[in-house]
């Protein structure tokens, strides 16, 4: 059997939402085998993560784990704090950073599959972040992008001795529109994935808040069918 080379290996983050399944055809369809990561880290929508099995099963990674990650814990986000409200689509502000912003999410995220990728023998780590149709988080910049790949090549042996690792954040320039028609041409069935913030525990998503607002908008500019099925009309 022929060794893979890391060249050809990738860990990919996957929540289960539209933006990760898109972000793993990507990746397999540049011809990656994909080790799919995601995380229990005490989010409200925990459906999430069996929708984040079922795109990793249909999606082709050849391993997905789920790891406990309780940043949850420390609170300070409405995605994890039940004492914080989750906001309405329309009582989001247009400027600064939202109440569901999780404090320094992406950054334990992205080094967790750092951690992975070192050990499974990966370069290219692919995580699904977009600047464009975004709910203002900090850790979903350019920027942060390009400051943690240049982290990541300071702070592991694979960086100092080896090749080196990248960052691969293939729909940050994306609109929402441009992200699922990308999807539709590779294959993804996204009435697999689920990108509400408060959906009832059989996965019926919300209709009102931030999230659902953006992705029944983008279905709706993509002129694509929305397969999501909301629980309220927006």
């Amino acid at each position: 059997m022929s060794v893979v080379d890391k060249a050809d290996k990738a860990v990919v983050l996957l929540s289960g939402g539209l933006d990760s399944a898109t972000t793993l055809a990507i990746a397999r369809n540049e011809g990656y085998q994909c080790f799919a990561l995601s995380f229990d880290y005490g989010q409200r929508n925990r459906v999430e993560l069996e929708a984040a099995g079922r795109v990793a099963k249909t999606g082709g990674a050849v391993e997905h784990r789920i790891l406990n990650l309780p940043i949850g814990e420390l609170g300070g986000s409405a995605l994890t704090d039940d004492a914080i409200d989750l906001p309405k689509a329309s009582e989001f502000e247009d400027s600064g950073i939202p109440v569901t912003y999780v404090p320094a999410r992406n950054t334990v995220f992205l080094s967790m599959a750092l951690a992975m990728a070192e050990i499974v023998g990966a370069r290219n780590i692919f995580i699904g972040v977009n600047a464009v149709d975004y709910s203002g988080y900090p850790d979903c910049r350019p920027e942060f992008i390009t400051a943690f790949e240049n982290l990541a090549n300071l702070a592991t042996r694979e960086g100092v001795q080896g090749d080196g690792f990248r960052i691969r954040a293939p729909l940050i320039d994306m609109t929402k529109a441009d992200i699922i028609n990308t999807g539709v041409r590779l294959g993804v069935d996204y009435s697999l994935t689920i990108s509400c913030y408060n959906p009832l525990t059989d996965g019926l998503a919300c209709g009102v808040c931030d999230s659902c607002r953006l992705r029944a908008d983008g279905f709706n500019m993509a002129n694509v069918a929305d397969p999501t099925v909301y629980r309220s009309v927006r």
